[in-house]
């Protein structure tokens, strides 16, 4: 089993994103934004905002907070202009990350983002230099207490799902991104909680790190990224072996 994955990261870092609960409401609150902006203010006939609105309230995000960020979209209540901007940058051994960012300003996003690659061993790749060694598909991350494996297919196969991954700890499910949302609201439907769902980067194929010093710098620097205040997500292309961590 990779020792690096969406699932270790999210677990990794689940603590620390519930402890910064204010990042979080705000990464959320400004895709609402982005989201009334395009699609509208209605959730029934807007999915990508259902979703989020979803996700919001999941996190106990108060509705005050989410009513704002849908009227900001709207633009009944003033607003700075928000961004959706995505950087490429390669880690150490090579690696490959995407980094997602939903920003307000995007100089200050570039310069931090620039500034953690080059602290800890890495740099910034122009754009398209690593985009096509990933797959855009959806991808929802269960807890597998919280279904069974026939209930999970019966539910996401009919909606357009292409793929399930059984762990020993939980579920993976991918699905074109065409048919993200509606899994989304098979899923909800279901009752069926998700530890994650998003329009992921699938690597096509993984780097193995094999050096222990290598890994933990590589793991460092996502960490470092992920705690920035516009990132949203961060991809990586390479797989660990959890006892190389152990290792001295």
């Amino acid at each position: 089993m990779a020792g690096h994955s969406k699932w270790a990261t999210t677990k990794r870092h689940k603590a620390a994103v519930d402890a910064k609960r204010g990042k979080l409401f705000s990464i959320i609150g400004k895709e609402i934004t982005i989201a009334a902006r395009d699609g509208g203010k209605d959730p029934e006939f807007n999915a990508r905002l259902r979703t989020l609105i979803a996700k919001a309230k999941a996190a106990n995000m108060p509705a005050d907070n989410i009513d704002r960020a849908v009227k900001k979209g709207t633009g009944e209540l003033p607003g700075v202009t928000i961004e959706e901007l995505t950087y490429e940058g390669y880690g150490p051994g090579g690696i490959g990350l995407i980094v997602e960012v939903t920003t307000d300003n995007k100089n200050r996003s570039a310069s931090e983002v620039r500034s953690t690659f080059t602290k800890h061993g890495g740099n910034l790749a122009g754009a398209g230099a690593l985009a096509f060694n990933f797959q855009r598909m959806g991808q929802f991350l269960i807890e597998a207490e919280a279904t069974d494996e026939e209930s999970l297919m019966n539910c996401v196969l009919e909606a357009g799902a292409e793929d399930i991954k059984t762990e020993e700890d939980h579920f993976e499910v991918l699905c074109p991104m065409s048919e993200f949302y509606t899994v989304a609201g098979a899923l909800e439907e279901a009752n069926i909680k998700t530890v994650s769902s998003e329009i992921a980067y699938i690597p096509n194929s993984s780097i193995p790190v094999e050096d222990p010093e290598t890994a933990r710098k590589a793991l460092k620097l996502i960490q470092f990224l992920e705690e920035l205040e516009d990132v949203k997500d961060v991809w990586a292309n390479f797989d660990i072996d959890p006892a190389l961590l152990e290792e001295s």
